[in-house]
């Protein structure tokens, strides 16, 4: 069977394909000494909501953080942009602030993005795949699958999957990033666009 976006996904596409075209132009440009912060929003991302780890990365970046350090749980802890687990991912933050040159210059390897996953799974506290895969394509980084939730319902949506599998491994995840690609590659359809076609679907909007 040839693999089709249900009716109402492709008149989404259709409607929004220029605004996510749009921003995933603006993640390669996100400038190098930024990209710090972007790994600090998706730290914040798991069990909270975008909007929030947004607005905490753009407060850490308004205060230099990088450079100047400075409290990060009270921050986290605002009930106005709430982040849960705000102690833990407070501690990973700084964790990665006092080691940013190593893992800036993990970056700069020039590694192939996946095997760049790999590493930064490896190194990084609090990312997994999907959290490495969301911080490279927020760099630029393409096609790596953020295989959350979200993705996961419209996968079953679209028929790629049977149901909405428990991801505990990394075979199970990487099984479900090439069912992915090989069904994005089948209606033609870049699969970082439909990542974003698919959050814009449940969100409302075009975010990252």
């Amino acid at each position: 069977m040839t693999p089709v976006l249900p009716p109402h996904l492709l008149a989404l596409y259709l409607t929004t394909r220029e605004q996510i075209l749009s921003r995933l132009d603006d993640f390669a440009r996100v400038p190098r000494d930024a990209w710090f912060y972007e790994l600090c929003f998706c730290l914040c991302t798991p069990q909270s909501r975008a909007r929030h780890a947004l607005i905490v990365q753009q407060t850490l970046q308004a205060m230099e953080y990088r450079e100047k350090g400075g409290e990060v749980a009270g921050i986290l802890a605002n009930k106005e942009h709430y982040i849960r687990f705000h102690n833990t991912k407070a501690r990973r933050i700084e964790w990665v602030q006092q080691h940013w040159g190593e893992i800036d210059a993990l970056l700069a390897s020039g590694l192939p993005s996946p095997q760049l996953r790999d590493e930064l799974v490896t190194k990084v506290n609090g990312f997994g795949l999907k959290e490495a895969s969301h911080f490279l394509r927020n760099i630029g980084h393409r096609n790596l699958a953020i295989i959350d939730r979200h993705l996961l319902r419209c996968l079953v949506e679209c028929g790629v999957l049977d149901e909405v599998p428990t991801v505990g491994t990394r075979k199970i995840y990487l099984d479900i990033e090439e069912r992915f690609r090989r069904f994005c590659e089948g209606i033609g359809v870049e699969m970082d666009e439909v990542d974003l076609l698919f959050w814009s679907s449940v969100a409302g909007e075009v975010l990252k």
